[in-house]
């Protein structure tokens, strides 16, 4: 198992978009699912969106739901959380998390399930 790492967080406006990406070497040979977390200073963990090592999507949470969307290109080892509409709540850190799953349409949801977590990446969305 190899440590995951995040990209593509950044400063932006209500309204705009961001792009995450989640990267491991193993992400695709070690039947990952990936979920992604996200912590505001002052708040608890939250779960954002996760996918199965075979692309299954269990719900998203109704703070992001029909505005994240995540997705996963087994070729390149990454997944993808796309965030459109953001808002000034979504400012947190993002963080990616794997775990080595036997099913291929198995995602968890509690952050309990997963063993290997990113350093995180900050989204800032100023109003």
């Amino acid at each position: 198992q190899v440590q995951p790492g995040e990209s593509g967080g950044g400063s932006v406006r209500a309204g705009d978009s961001l792009r995450l990406s989640c990267t491991a070497s193993d992400l695709a040979s070690s039947h990952n699912a990936v979920a992604w977390f996200r912590q505001a200073p002052g708040k608890e963990r939250e779960f954002v969106a996760a996918i199965s090592w075979g692309g299954a999507i269990p719900s998203y949470p109704d703070s992001v739901k029909g505005r994240f969307t995540i997705s996963r290109d087994n070729a390149k080892d990454t997944v993808y959380l796309q965030m459109i509409s953001l808002k000034p709540e979504d400012t947190a850190t993002y963080y990616c998390a794997t775990t080595s799953t036997t099913s291929d349409r198995y995602a968890p949801k509690n952050a309990e399930y997963y063993h290997y977590w990113g350093q995180g990446t900050q989204v800032t969305v100023s109003s």
